[in-house]
């Protein structure tokens, strides 16, 4: 019985994230580690470095019979920050792509992305940002079951569905704008906060004949960077988002340990909650300029009884660098956020 909860449980989690398009739109956990998918400002602003790439894999309710396999990969930076006194341009990509359920729906998404970033005097910056790229869906309805083929003992497959899909296959044009202001009055304290708003040209996305819009999907977040000591740094962080009336709140924060004393090597742990939904517990290693994040999403919400509360993990891995011979005018630092 339990198992057969389960399975509805999956399929009703499929055929939402498939076909209704007031359904959230795919996440990370680790928001902060997916910084374009975030808010297009984020592109170039880079508070250790001047260029990062990064990439991001999720796998999610594994232990129920729709799982979703989230991967996405991103790039960006700066241009032109020794030859603007105030300010500089970040460009960069993403690529998202997400495979859910029996069905093997699949969405994959490519953006560009530019921000211009302007210093107000030296202790705080502006930024302004916006993407454009394509998105995709499509899924196989052969390796899906309906209400009208249960034949009373079992769905046979064989049988054909009355269900009126006028396509599996889907891609539009999308549009994604946002703004950062991060303030930094000392080598020790660093504060951002950003919004964003996605989809803002409503895309059409159904497998079904009609007009259905995607729901802009509306971003807030506020990061800290505090440095207690030599050895310790703490970043607090919450996360805000709106889609359709669906929400989707994050509170919480991880505490970077120096290990090697000159920075090189430092070591991360972290708790977050997901509202109504879940707990996430992280850990990471940072070794130069390689950052290796790992986080559990444990389950919290009513799903918790048919997935045993295991929700999802989540890998990030970041490269954050810095251009050779630097020279930057007395106006600006070339590091904004505490670091060792």
């Amino acid at each position: 019985m339990k198992q057969i909860f389960k399975h509805i449980a999956g399929c009703i989690m499929l055929l939402t994230a498939a076909f209704e398009g007031n359904a959230q739109d795919m996440h990370f956990s680790q928001y902060f580690n997916s910084p374009l998918l975030t808010n297009p400002a984020n592109t170039g602003f880079i508070p250790d470095g001047n260029y990062r790439i990064g990439i991001n894999y999720r796998n999610q309710w594994a232990s129920i019979p729709v799982p979703y396999k989230t991967m996405s990969a991103f790039g960006d930076f700066q241009l032109f920050r020794d030859r603007l006194e105030y300010g500089w341009l970040g460009i960069g990509g993403v690529v998202l792509r997400d495979v859910a359920g029996s069905g093997n729906l699949t969405s994959t998404k490519a953006y560009a992305s530019i921000a211009y970033h302007q210093l107000l005097g030296q202790s705080s910056l502006l930024s302004l940002g916006f993407n454009v790229g394509s998105a995709s869906k499509r899924v196989d309805v052969t390796k899906l079951t309906f209400g009208d083929q249960w034949n009373g003992k079992f769905f046979d497959a064989q049988v054909p569905t009355a269900e009126p899909f006028s396509q599996t296959k889907i891609s539009y044009f999308d549009m994604q704008v946002g703004m950062n202001y991060a303030y930094f009055p000392t080598d020790n304290i660093y504060v951002n906060v950003g919004v964003s708003a996605q989809h803002i040209n409503t895309p059409r996305e159904t497998f079904f004949a009609g007009n259905n819009e995607i729901a802009r999907r509306y971003i807030a977040f506020l990061n800290g960077s505090f440095k207690l000591s030599d050895r310790v740094i703490v970043n607090p962080s919450a996360y805000y988002a709106r889609q359709a009336g669906a929400t989707e709140k994050v509170l919480g924060g991880n505490i970077a340990y120096n290990l090697s004393g000159d920075g090189g090597t430092q070591l991360y742990g972290g708790a977050y909650y997901r509202m109504s939904d879940a707990a996430v517990f992280l850990v990471g290693y940072q070794l130069n300029r390689v950052k290796i994040m790992f986080s559990y999403d444990v389950t919290t919400s009513s799903l918790g009884q048919f997935n045993n509360r295991r929700g999802a993990y989540e890998i990030g891995i970041v490269y954050t660098g810095l251009y050779p011979n630097r020279s930057f005018t007395g106006a600006r630092r070339s590091v904004i956020c505490p670091s060792f």
